[in-house]
């Protein structure tokens, strides 16, 4: 019995006295936080159901495979959500401003969050303009800067850096069965680069246009989502984009 706790002891002062595997890598840990065009959504007709694309061709894992093993990427893609309004067709579920927090939490220490969202925002139903999903966008903003004061991890004693991103275009014609979702909402998608620009001018933070690396040719049959094209463009510039703000 002696010998097993004499055993047990060693190991365990051992354990102790090796440095934490996180003191121990500089990867750069980064978090992104979107809807279905990030959850990897295959575009179909009809436009329900449908499959994930591939691991591979999911753009934040082709993001991932740009930066290399420096980098540790975590996606949290969920089709439907919102930046910070209630769906009525899943209540509970699509505010993304209700998850985000816990979600930081969960996944710290963080370098960097990366947020598109807004698509689901312009769905004709929810009502909401261009400057409303805005600021809808800025709430999220202001959710990672705050942190959780908890005040249990010393991680959060670095700010989390934030990439705020416009979402891709719609295409022309969007799949019948849901057209009228999305009555208006390509003027809306149009005018948000501008729009999330100033929010993260004025946070300080950091922005992206999707659109500007995916054009209306790389959404697929559906009019929503991203072919396997339109992602791997899009996860090879947003690559480009963390390096210039991390290294």
């Amino acid at each position: 019995m002696r010998t097993a706790k004499a055993a047990l002891v060693a190991c365990v002062c051992l354990l102790a006295s090796e440095p934490a595997l996180s003191e121990e890598t500089n990867s750069k840990n980064i978090l992104v936080f979107g809807d279905s065009i990030t959850w990897g959504w295959n575009p179909v007709s009809p436009i329900v159901p449908t499959t994930r694309h591939a691991e591979q061709d999911r753009w934040p894992n082709v993001m991932s495979r740009s930066l290399g093993e420096d980098y540790n990427v975590v996606t949290e893609g969920l089709s439907g959500r919102t930046t910070n309004v209630d769906d009525e067709n899943a209540p509970g579920l699509m505010n993304g401003a209700e998850y985000l927090d816990s979600a930081l939490v969960s996944h710290e220490p963080l370098d960097l969050v990366i947020i598109m969202l807004g698509t689901n925002d312009t769905k004709t139903y929810l009502n909401r303009s261009a400057f409303e999903i805005g600021l809808g966008m800025g709430e999220l903003v202001n959710i990672v800067q705050k942190g959780s004061n908890l005040g249990w991890y010393s991680y959060e004693e670095t700010p989390t850096k934030v990439l705020v991103v416009s979402p891709p275009p719609l295409g022309d014609e969007i799949d019948p069965l849901a057209a009228e979702v999305f009555v208006g909402a390509h003027q809306k998608i149009e005018a948000l680069p501008k729009v999330y620009a100033g929010i993260a001018s004025t946070a300080g933070e950091h922005f992206f246009d999707a659109s500007s690396v995916v054009d209306k040719e790389d959404v697929g049959v559906d009019g929503v989502h991203l072919t396997v094209e339109g992602n791997v463009n899009l996860g090879t510039a947003l690559a480009t984009e963390v390096k210039k703000i991390l290294e």
